[in-house]
């Protein structure tokens, strides 16, 4: 599950279980949302993340960001396991490592003005600047993210869905990190949108040279944007591999019923598509250990 190059961001065995709450003096139990993940990313790559709601997407990318730390396993950032970091070290890390989140509104804070929500990374990592350099850095980072500088008074309210995202991707380029979670970063826009923030991952990336892993629903905006992609299912990775190889050659049963989720426009071809679904996935049965099949593709069979 390795990549060529040397990784920025190396994932070994991860897992994350919750406690649950005993009732009627029972004996208190725990949820494994994600059980033993590994995969790395390289620089410059972007890995997509897919998986059904509940498969524990959202989860390893807050675990790999130590926002929500992993209950077991490493996720080691250009070498360094990030959870032997102490707390300063790790403020100091988090300039390189930024995510994006799904919802544009709810990141920001609407009693203050988008320029100083921008403005506020430097003012937390980078306190020697003067105010006149945080506004200009503000104001070249709007003009990046394809925003008008004037804008920098005004407050979320003020602004649409798309232009709100491009003010969360501001704030998360500012301090020029190497790494991003974007965490459904188009699934509260509209279609119209989508493609517009897409276009602009991909322009930052060629510019900045970011690694990104992509969680998504999006399937065709997935194979688009991501040069991997790492099917998730019940907290486990099925089948991981190149996106076009993977699209038109997947080999585990659920990433073939994935897919087949996605219409086609063509009523005939539809059809034709749903008749060589393949199999049901098994009601019961966990995700085995994962065997490379091909160079590159990975595939864990149903126990």
């Amino acid at each position: 599950m390795s990549v060529s190059a040397a990784p920025i961001l190396s994932v070994r065995n991860l897992s994350k279980a919750y406690p649950l709450r005993a009732w009627w003096g029972g004996k208190a139990n725990v949820f494994r949302a994600v059980h033993d993940v590994s995969f790395d990313i390289a620089p410059g790559e972007t890995l997509g993340l897919v998986g059904e709601s509940g498969s524990g997407k959202s989860t390893i990318g807050r675990a790999v960001t130590m926002l929500n730390p992993p209950t077991s396993g490493t996720v080691a950032f250009e070498g360094t396991d990030l959870a032997t970091l102490p707390p300063r070290a790790m403020r100091r890390m988090r300039g390189r490592i930024q995510t994006v989140f799904q919802d544009p509104y709810a990141a920001l804070n609407p009693r203050m003005s988008v320029g100083a929500y921008v403005a506020e990374a430097f003012r937390l990592h980078r306190p020697g600047m003067t105010s006149g350099e945080r506004r200009e850095a503000v104001e070249h980072l709007f003009e990046r993210v394809g925003l008008d500088p004037a804008f920098l008074g005004r407050f979320p309210h003020q602004f649409s869905g798309g232009q709100r995202q491009r003010i969360c991707i501001a704030r998360a380029i500012a301090l020029r990190p190497s790494f991003i979670v974007a965490d459904e970063p188009i699934a509260a826009l509209d279609v119209s949108i989508q493609a517009q923030v897409v276009n602009l991952l991909q322009d930052l990336q060629s510019e900045l040279g970011l690694s990104y892993l992509f969680i998504s629903h999006d399937l065709r905006m997935v194979r688009y944007l991501c040069h991997r992609v790492a099917v998730l299912w019940r907290g486990r990775i099925v089948e991981l591999a190149e996106s076009d190889r993977l699209y038109e050659d997947p080999r585990h049963p659920y990433t073939r019923r994935l897919l087949s989720a996605v219409p086609l426009p063509n009523p005939v071809a539809e059809r034709a598509r749903l008749a060589a679904a393949g199999p049901q996935m098994p009601e019961e049965g966990q995700p085995g250990d994962l065997v490379e099949v091909a160079p590159g593709h990975w595939v864990a069979a149903v126990t």
